[in-house]
Formats: structure tokens, sequence, C-alpha cells
């Protein structure tokens, strides 16, 4: 067998590069991935340094090596549903990540303090962006294409007016959204169904935006800690926002949502999940994305919950979160070119990994998208979930 340019590069950084490249070469192999190869899903390495990267600190390797151009993929997409599909993030666990899964495990990293921080490092790169991004109504959570949904906009209302027959609103009722984002479920439901609205986000610009556009009907923004609510609604909706609590404050954010929900209420709760509890944090998400966001299993939303609600309902349409991310990278790529000379080409490297591995994910089902609807007594005669 000829011997390739990465195995004739020599050590990297104290490893032989030819091992390390064999030996992922095998990974990849158990995914039918290939190094150089022609298919979309191939990655194309331009660096010898790759294999030695990815080894040494996995995603977080993968994902800086990216964004540094050291590699390259058609379709990042199929190339990390066929990696997760096949279980390989599972057979990389670098000595140096252990601090990392430590720190998610054993310290509370989604303090009332460091809450705010993802709101200035994520939802504050700037309004237009994501006004380019997402839907009319800036939805920036999972779109329901069950109903036929055949674009992002009718994805998104489906979703929308899916949670407010859920929730069975009402004109007259108050409706408390923790995580309100722009604001989108407030304003269909306002719209649509004559309810008020309070909104709290850490996000200053998205509470700037979203009062704006939503000046003249009910909806209050408050940029606000969930900790910090304590007064009734008569339904509360949480869209998105649970990724970001942690595992040491779930039982404080279902103590916050059942002092605030009134006796006869119901609870929507839309949430990213996993299939396995323990697992730590992605961490380059963590490091580039999300900071201190993690993704709940079933079982411990279960565990927060229990003795402050029932569970009326669980709905899981996580396969639609690749449809959506799709959509999603779709626009930014047609809109990039009016962002490149303000945010730059490894921004731009940065959010098509994001978004085309997310994608992978959920097209794998290695990650979920789940609705609860809870009640704190039961709905007297049972709850029926709407015809969606």
């Amino acid at each position: 067998m000829a011997t390739t340019e990465f195995e004739a590069a020599g050590p990297v950084n104290g490893v032989t590069g030819s091992s390390a490249y064999r030996f992922t070469a095998g990974l990849l192999a158990k995914a039918n991935v290939k190094f150089n190869g022609s298919r979309p899903w191939d990655m194309q390495l331009h660096d010898p340094c790759v294999p030695e990267r990815v080894l040494a600190a996995a995603n977080l390797g993968l994902g800086e090596s990216y964004m540094d151009g050291q590699w390259d993929c058609d379709r990042l997409d199929e190339f990390f549903a066929r990696i997760l599909s096949a279980g390989l993030d599972r057979q990389v666990a670098p000595i140096r990540l252990m601090f990392h899964a430590l720190k998610a495990r054993l310290l509370n990293r989604q303090t009332a303090t460091r809450a705010w921080q993802v709101g200035e490092q994520h939802y504050d790169i700037g309004n237009d962006f994501y006004e380019a991004m997402l839907d009319k109504r800036m939805t920036y959570t999972c779109g329901y294409w069950g109903n036929g949904a055949r674009t992002l906009e009718e994805a998104q209302e489906a979703k929308l007016d899916m949670i407010c027959r859920k929730l069975g609103l009402q004109p007259g009722m108050r409706l408390l959204d923790i995580g309100c984002g722009w604001g989108s479920l407030m304003g269909f439901a306002a719209e649509r169904y004559g309810v008020s609205c309070v909104g709290v986000t850490i996000s200053k610009e998205q509470a700037e935006l979203g009062a704006t556009r939503y000046r003249g009907l009910p909806i209050e923004f408050r940029l606000l800690d969930y900790r910090d609510l304590n007064e009734r609604f008569d339904r509360i909706a949480s869209v998105g926002m649970f990724e970001h609590v942690g595992p040491k404050n779930y039982r404080t954010y279902m103590e916050v949502a059942q002092r605030c929900l009134d006796d006869g209420g119901l609870f929507l709760l839309h949430t990213i999940g996993k299939n396995q509890r323990g697992t730590m944090p992605d961490p380059w998400i963590d490091k580039y994305i999300f900071p201190n966001g993690v993704i709940p299993a079933i079982g411990e939303i279960a565990d927060a919950a229990d003795g402050l609600f029932v569970v009326e309902d669980l709905h899981n349409f996580g396969a639609d979160y690749d449809r959506t991310l799709m959509a999603w990278h779709d626009n930014f790529e047609k809109a990039w070119p009016r962002f490149a000379s303000r945010l730059g080409p490894r921004f731009y490297r940065m959010w098509r990994y994001y978004l085309l591995s997310c994608a992978g994910g959920f097209r794998a089902r290695e990650i979920q998208l789940w609705q609860w609807v809870l009640s704190k007594n039961g709905v007297t005669g049972g709850y029926r979930r709407p015809m969606i």
C-alpha cells in the first residue's frame, strides 16, 4: 500500500502521524466515512494534524480543526449522522476532557450569575442575523412538519398553534413564557387566541426587539432570571429554554413553575432531550455555541417534576429538528454575504458546523425533542391531546 502524505508527515506533537491516521481512519470506516474520499460525506483533510487533534480532544478537536480550515466536508450533516449512528463519539474519550466532564457533573454551571452568559455570547450577536436565518416570527426552536408543512414558515406556525391548543388557551387568560426569545409564541397567542402574556429572557437584544415588534399587544417582556418569578398565571410555556437550566437546577425550575401556575392550569415544557442520563455536555457546543448548556435526559425531567406535577402528555417529534436545522442552514447560506465582513470566515465555519452537526445528531436520533404537558393536580376526567 502506498504511503499517504499524512503518514509521511511523521510525528505531530509527539504522536506518530501514521498511527493516529490509521486508527482514526479505522474508526471512520465503521461509519462508512473516508479520509479524502469522493463522496459528499467524506472528510477532505488539508492538514496532517487533524487525526491527532481529534484523538486528543474528541469533538472539541474536530470542531476547532474545522473552524481552522484544516478539513472540509461537503455534507457535514450526513457526516455527523453517520458517525453518530455508528457510536463513534463514544469511542474517543481523551483524558484532557475528563476535567470538563467532572465540572459538568459536580459544579452548578448555571447559577443566576452565570445564566446571563449565554444571552451575551449567543443570542446577542445581532438581531438582524437571526432575522435572516429564522422564520418571519423569529422562532428559534424546532418547527412541526408532521401536519404537511412545506416551508419553515408553515412548520413554525404549526408548532406555535399546536402549543396553544395543547394548553387550551382561551381569551382573557394570562400566559407566562419562560425563556420567551423574541416573543414568537406570545405574539401568536395574543393575536390568535386573545391572551395576555408575560415573557422572561436573559437576552437584552431579544427583549428590546420583541417589545418593539409587539407594541400594541398585551405582551410584556422582562429581562429576568426565571428563579425570580413569583406570580400566578393561567398557563405556562417554556420553549427551548430548559436546555440552559442544568441538572443542579432542574428541581428549582420545576418549583418555580409550580408556584407560578394556577391550580387548574397547564404547563407545557418544550425541550431537546438525550437518550441517556449522566453523559457530559458536548465540549465544542459548550465552548462556542451554548455556554453552560446541558441537554436533559427524560428521567431527569421526570425526577424534577416528581411530586410537583402530573405528566398529562409527552410528545416526541425530534426528527422534525433535522428538517428545521437544514432550513435554517439554507437561510444562513443565502444571507451570509450580508454578514461576511462583520462576522468573518471563522464564524462562518463555526456556525455551519453548529447547524449541520446538530442536524446530523437529530437525524441519527441521538437527540430528541419533547413536549411535556403538566398539571398540578391532574386534569379532571383526563387530558386529551388535541388533533395535531
